[in-house]
Protein backbone atom coordinates (compact mmCIF):
# COMPACT_ATOMS: atom_id res chain seq x y z
CA UNK A 1 0.00 0.00 0.00
CA UNK A 2 1.67 3.48 -0.48
CA UNK A 3 2.76 5.43 2.28
CA UNK A 4 3.75 8.81 3.45
CA UNK A 5 6.65 9.00 1.25
CA UNK A 6 4.52 7.53 -2.29
CA UNK A 7 1.60 9.25 -1.52
CA UNK A 8 3.75 12.65 -1.09
CA UNK A 9 5.58 11.82 -4.41
CA UNK A 10 2.17 11.93 -6.07
CA UNK A 11 0.85 15.20 -4.27
CA UNK A 12 3.93 16.38 -6.04
CA UNK A 13 3.81 15.54 -9.89
CA UNK A 14 -0.20 16.11 -9.43
CA UNK A 15 0.11 19.65 -8.25
CA UNK A 16 2.86 20.23 -11.04
CA UNK A 17 0.63 18.81 -13.73
CA UNK A 18 -3.12 20.04 -12.20
CA UNK A 19 -3.31 22.37 -10.01
CA UNK A 20 -5.45 25.55 -11.69
CA UNK A 21 -6.97 23.55 -14.29
CA UNK A 22 -9.95 23.08 -14.84
CA UNK A 23 -11.45 18.94 -14.55
CA UNK A 24 -12.91 18.00 -17.31
CA UNK A 25 -14.52 14.65 -16.22
CA UNK A 26 -14.24 11.73 -14.48
CA UNK A 27 -14.90 8.45 -16.53
CA UNK A 28 -15.27 5.49 -14.26
CA UNK A 29 -14.88 1.95 -15.44
CA UNK A 30 -15.45 0.08 -12.97
CA UNK A 31 -18.94 0.94 -10.39
CA UNK A 32 -17.08 -0.61 -7.50
CA UNK A 33 -14.72 2.32 -7.42
CA UNK A 34 -17.28 4.58 -6.38
CA UNK A 35 -18.62 4.83 -2.84
CA UNK A 36 -20.22 8.24 -2.34
CA UNK A 37 -21.81 10.83 -4.52
CA UNK A 38 -22.81 13.56 -2.65
CA UNK A 39 -22.26 15.35 -4.51
CA UNK A 40 -22.50 13.66 -7.75
CA UNK A 41 -19.46 13.20 -10.07
CA UNK A 42 -21.08 15.63 -12.73
CA UNK A 43 -20.91 18.11 -10.30
CA UNK A 44 -16.79 18.77 -10.27
CA UNK A 45 -16.88 19.01 -14.14
CA UNK A 46 -15.71 22.44 -15.70
CA UNK A 47 -14.39 23.52 -12.03
CA UNK A 48 -10.70 24.15 -11.26
CA UNK A 49 -8.58 21.92 -8.96
CA UNK A 50 -7.62 24.29 -6.16
CA UNK A 51 -5.59 21.56 -3.93
CA UNK A 52 -4.43 18.07 -3.89
CA UNK A 53 -3.11 17.21 -0.26
CA UNK A 54 -3.63 13.89 2.10
CA UNK A 55 -6.26 12.89 4.65
CA UNK A 56 -3.83 9.81 6.04
CA UNK A 57 -3.62 7.17 3.39
CA UNK A 58 -6.29 9.36 1.29
CA UNK A 59 -5.35 11.87 -1.67
CA UNK A 60 -7.50 14.34 -1.44
CA UNK A 61 -8.55 16.77 -4.90
CA UNK A 62 -10.14 19.74 -3.73
CA UNK A 63 -12.63 22.32 -5.84
CA UNK A 64 -14.36 25.27 -5.14
CA UNK A 65 -17.27 25.46 -2.85
CA UNK A 66 -15.69 23.03 -0.44
CA UNK A 67 -16.02 20.25 -2.89
CA UNK A 68 -13.65 17.41 -2.51
CA UNK A 69 -12.93 13.96 -4.58
CA UNK A 70 -11.04 11.74 -1.70
CA UNK A 71 -9.36 8.52 -3.33
CA UNK A 72 -7.99 5.90 -1.25
CA UNK A 73 -5.51 3.38 -3.90
CA UNK A 74 -5.69 0.68 -1.25
CA UNK A 75 -2.85 -1.94 -1.56
CA UNK A 76 -2.66 -2.22 -5.66
CA UNK A 77 -4.10 1.47 -6.83
CA UNK A 78 -1.33 3.54 -8.70
CA UNK A 79 -1.34 6.68 -10.86
CA UNK A 80 -0.40 7.25 -13.98
CA UNK A 81 -0.03 10.28 -16.13
CA UNK A 82 -1.45 9.93 -19.92
CA UNK A 83 -2.08 11.94 -22.66
CA UNK A 84 -5.98 14.23 -21.98
CA UNK A 85 -8.09 11.43 -23.07
CA UNK A 86 -6.30 8.19 -22.93
CA UNK A 87 -7.61 5.28 -22.77
CA UNK A 88 -8.08 2.89 -20.31
CA UNK A 89 -6.38 -0.75 -19.64
CA UNK A 90 -8.86 -3.25 -20.18
CA UNK A 91 -8.70 -5.23 -16.79
CA UNK A 92 -7.10 -2.94 -14.28
CA UNK A 93 -8.17 0.51 -15.51
CA UNK A 94 -10.56 1.73 -12.73
CA UNK A 95 -11.09 5.63 -13.83
CA UNK A 96 -9.18 8.58 -15.51
CA UNK A 97 -9.79 12.59 -13.92
CA UNK A 98 -9.50 14.26 -17.66
CA UNK A 99 -7.85 17.75 -17.43
CA UNK A 100 -6.57 19.50 -20.71
CA UNK A 101 -3.23 19.01 -20.37
CA UNK A 102 -3.70 15.52 -19.82
CA UNK A 103 -5.80 12.91 -18.05
CA UNK A 104 -4.83 11.09 -14.62
CA UNK A 105 -5.67 7.54 -14.97
CA UNK A 106 -6.17 5.08 -11.86
CA UNK A 107 -5.38 1.18 -12.13
CA UNK A 108 -5.78 -1.40 -9.87
CA UNK A 109 -3.46 -4.55 -10.70
CA UNK A 110 -5.02 -8.00 -8.83
CA UNK A 111 -8.71 -9.50 -8.68
CA UNK A 112 -10.14 -7.60 -6.05
CA UNK A 113 -11.25 -4.26 -6.15
CA UNK A 114 -10.07 -2.23 -3.30
CA UNK A 115 -9.33 0.90 -4.12
CA UNK A 116 -11.96 3.91 -3.57
CA UNK A 117 -13.07 7.51 -4.60
CA UNK A 118 -15.59 9.38 -2.59
CA UNK A 119 -17.48 12.52 -3.90
CA UNK A 120 -18.04 15.03 -0.58
CA UNK A 121 -19.18 18.25 0.51
CA UNK A 122 -18.49 21.09 2.91
CA UNK A 123 -15.29 20.25 5.13
CA UNK A 124 -17.38 18.21 8.28
CA UNK A 125 -17.72 15.51 5.90
CA UNK A 126 -14.13 15.46 4.85
CA UNK A 127 -13.26 15.56 8.33
CA UNK A 128 -15.40 12.55 9.28
CA UNK A 129 -13.04 10.25 6.81
CA UNK A 130 -10.23 11.08 8.93
CA UNK A 131 -8.57 7.89 10.92
CA UNK A 132 -7.50 11.10 13.50
CA UNK A 133 -3.82 9.90 12.96
CA UNK A 134 -1.48 12.45 14.02
CA UNK A 135 0.66 14.37 11.30
CA UNK A 136 4.05 12.34 11.86
CA UNK A 137 6.31 14.71 9.90
CA UNK A 138 5.19 17.76 11.87
CA UNK A 139 4.23 16.45 15.67
CA UNK A 140 6.55 17.89 18.34
CA UNK A 141 7.46 15.38 20.70
CA UNK A 142 4.80 15.83 23.51
CA UNK A 143 2.45 14.46 20.38
CA UNK A 144 3.99 12.32 19.21
CA UNK A 145 4.77 10.63 22.95
CA UNK A 146 0.94 11.06 23.45
CA UNK A 147 0.00 9.35 20.36
CA UNK A 148 2.77 6.05 21.33
CA UNK A 149 1.48 5.41 24.61
CA UNK A 150 -2.66 6.03 23.93
CA UNK A 151 -3.04 2.24 23.48
CA UNK A 152 -0.97 -0.32 24.69
CA UNK A 153 0.85 -2.36 21.75
CA UNK A 154 4.04 -3.29 19.71
CA UNK A 155 5.76 -0.63 18.54
CA UNK A 156 4.91 -2.11 14.56
CA UNK A 157 0.71 -2.02 15.70
CA UNK A 158 1.16 1.30 16.91
CA UNK A 159 3.07 3.07 14.41
CA UNK A 160 0.87 1.51 11.34
CA UNK A 161 -2.30 2.20 13.27
CA UNK A 162 -4.09 5.02 11.25
CA UNK A 163 -6.49 6.44 14.39
CA UNK A 164 -2.62 7.17 16.15
CA UNK A 165 -0.01 7.78 13.08
CA UNK A 166 -0.61 8.99 9.78
CA UNK A 167 0.30 7.60 6.79
CA UNK A 168 2.38 4.75 8.15
CA UNK A 169 2.46 1.41 6.90
CA UNK A 170 4.50 -1.85 6.93
CA UNK A 171 7.69 -0.73 4.47
CA UNK A 172 8.18 2.33 6.36
CA UNK A 173 7.67 1.45 9.99
CA UNK A 174 10.24 -0.93 8.96
CA UNK A 175 12.59 1.01 8.09
CA UNK A 176 12.09 3.35 11.61
CA UNK A 177 12.13 0.96 13.60
CA UNK A 178 15.80 0.21 12.17
CA UNK A 179 17.12 3.35 12.24
CA UNK A 180 15.53 3.82 16.17
CA UNK A 181 17.66 0.27 16.58
CA UNK A 182 14.55 -0.59 17.95
CA UNK A 183 12.68 -4.03 17.89
CA UNK A 184 9.02 -4.45 16.43
CA UNK A 185 7.64 -6.07 19.17
CA UNK A 186 8.68 -4.05 21.77
CA UNK A 187 5.28 -2.84 24.19
CA UNK A 188 4.80 0.62 23.55
CA UNK A 189 4.41 1.75 27.42
CA UNK A 190 8.16 -0.32 27.68
CA UNK A 191 10.23 2.67 26.31
CA UNK A 192 12.17 4.92 28.40
CA UNK A 193 12.10 9.11 27.42
CA UNK A 194 15.09 8.52 25.72
CA UNK A 195 13.96 6.19 23.73
CA UNK A 196 10.94 7.86 22.64
CA UNK A 197 12.72 11.02 21.40
CA UNK A 198 14.88 8.62 19.48
CA UNK A 199 12.22 7.07 17.69
CA UNK A 200 10.17 10.30 17.50
CA UNK A 201 13.64 11.61 15.51
CA UNK A 202 14.05 8.82 13.80
CA UNK A 203 10.43 8.83 12.33
CA UNK A 204 10.43 12.56 11.13
CA UNK A 205 13.85 11.88 9.62
CA UNK A 206 13.21 8.27 7.82
CA UNK A 207 10.22 9.45 6.35
CA UNK A 208 11.50 12.99 5.08
CA UNK A 209 15.02 10.93 3.65
CA UNK A 210 12.47 8.98 1.56
CA UNK A 211 10.42 11.61 0.05
CA UNK A 212 13.50 13.56 -1.01
CA UNK A 213 15.01 10.54 -2.56
CA UNK A 214 11.59 9.34 -3.83
CA UNK A 215 11.00 13.04 -5.29
CA UNK A 216 15.17 13.11 -6.54
CA UNK A 217 14.62 9.45 -8.35
CA UNK A 218 11.37 10.90 -10.51
CA UNK A 219 13.07 14.08 -11.04
CA UNK A 220 10.26 15.65 -13.62
CA UNK A 221 8.90 12.45 -14.61
CA UNK A 222 5.59 11.69 -13.02
CA UNK A 223 6.01 8.29 -10.16
CA UNK A 224 5.10 5.42 -12.31
CA UNK A 225 6.98 2.74 -10.11
CA UNK A 226 5.38 3.63 -6.74
CA UNK A 227 5.94 -0.49 -4.92
CA UNK A 228 6.61 -1.22 -1.05
CA UNK A 229 9.80 -2.40 -2.30
CA UNK A 230 12.44 0.37 -3.03
CA UNK A 231 16.18 -0.17 -3.89
CA UNK A 232 17.87 1.25 -0.95
CA UNK A 233 16.16 0.26 2.49
CA UNK A 234 17.64 -0.87 5.20
CA UNK A 235 15.59 -3.61 6.66
CA UNK A 236 12.12 -4.13 4.56
CA UNK A 237 12.16 -6.49 1.79
CA UNK A 238 15.33 -7.32 2.75
CA UNK A 239 15.19 -10.40 4.51
CA UNK A 240 18.51 -12.95 4.31
CA UNK A 241 20.51 -9.73 2.85
CA UNK A 242 22.92 -8.17 4.84
CA UNK A 243 22.18 -5.32 7.57
CA UNK A 244 23.65 -2.06 6.09
CA UNK A 245 24.62 -1.14 9.62
CA UNK A 246 26.41 -4.29 10.98
CA UNK A 247 26.30 -6.84 8.31
CA UNK A 248 23.98 -9.41 10.36
CA UNK A 249 21.09 -10.74 7.94
CA UNK A 250 18.20 -9.04 8.03
CA UNK A 251 15.38 -11.49 9.48
CA UNK A 252 11.58 -11.50 8.87
CA UNK A 253 8.31 -12.19 11.53
CA UNK A 254 5.17 -12.97 9.69
CA UNK A 255 2.19 -12.59 10.82
CA UNK A 256 -1.48 -12.13 10.05
CA UNK A 257 -0.90 -11.03 6.47
CA UNK A 258 1.74 -8.82 6.98
CA UNK A 259 5.45 -9.03 7.96
CA UNK A 260 7.94 -7.40 10.18
CA UNK A 261 11.41 -6.96 9.02
CA UNK A 262 14.74 -6.71 11.32
CA UNK A 263 17.99 -6.67 12.10
CA UNK A 264 18.58 -9.55 15.29
CA UNK A 265 22.15 -7.59 16.18
CA UNK A 266 20.86 -3.93 15.93
CA UNK A 267 16.98 -3.97 17.07
CA UNK A 268 16.73 -7.18 19.07
CA UNK A 269 20.28 -7.60 21.02
CA UNK A 270 21.02 -10.35 19.56
CA UNK A 271 17.22 -12.71 19.90
CA UNK A 272 15.16 -13.98 16.65
CA UNK A 273 11.49 -12.79 16.64
CA UNK A 274 9.34 -16.26 16.59
CA UNK A 275 5.24 -15.71 15.72
CA UNK A 276 3.37 -17.83 17.79
CA UNK A 277 2.84 -21.03 15.33
CA UNK A 278 6.22 -21.54 14.97
CA UNK A 279 7.10 -21.13 18.35
CA UNK A 280 4.71 -23.61 19.28
CA UNK A 281 6.07 -26.44 16.40
CA UNK A 282 9.69 -25.77 17.48
CA UNK A 283 9.09 -25.54 21.23
CA UNK A 284 12.59 -25.79 22.33
CA UNK A 285 14.04 -26.26 18.92
CA UNK A 286 13.54 -22.97 18.26
CA UNK A 287 17.14 -20.72 17.54
CA UNK A 288 17.62 -18.12 20.11
CA UNK A 289 19.92 -15.85 17.63
CA UNK A 290 21.53 -15.72 13.88
CA UNK A 291 23.76 -18.03 14.90
CA UNK A 292 21.56 -20.84 16.13
CA UNK A 293 19.37 -20.27 13.12
CA UNK A 294 22.52 -21.04 10.78
CA UNK A 295 23.13 -24.12 12.69
CA UNK A 296 19.28 -24.75 12.54
CA UNK A 297 19.73 -24.36 8.44
CA UNK A 298 22.80 -26.42 7.89
CA UNK A 299 21.51 -29.74 10.20
CA UNK A 300 17.80 -29.19 7.95
CA UNK A 301 20.38 -29.52 4.91
CA UNK A 302 22.00 -32.66 6.05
Amino acid sequence: MPELPDLSLYVHAIRARCLGQPLLGVRIANPFLLRSVAPPLDAFAGHTLQDVGLLGKRLVFGFPAEQFLVLHLMIAGRLHWKPAGARLPGKIGLAAFDFAGGSLTLTEAGSRRRAALHAVSGHAALAAMDRGGIDVLHADRATFAAALSAERHTLKRALTDPRLFSGIGNAYSDEILHAARLSPMRQTHQLGQDEITGLHTATQETLRLWIDRLRARAGDHFPEKVSAFVDGMAAHGRYGQPCPRCGTSIQRLVYAQNEANYCPTCQTGGKLLADRALSRLLRDDWPKSPEDLDDYKAARKD
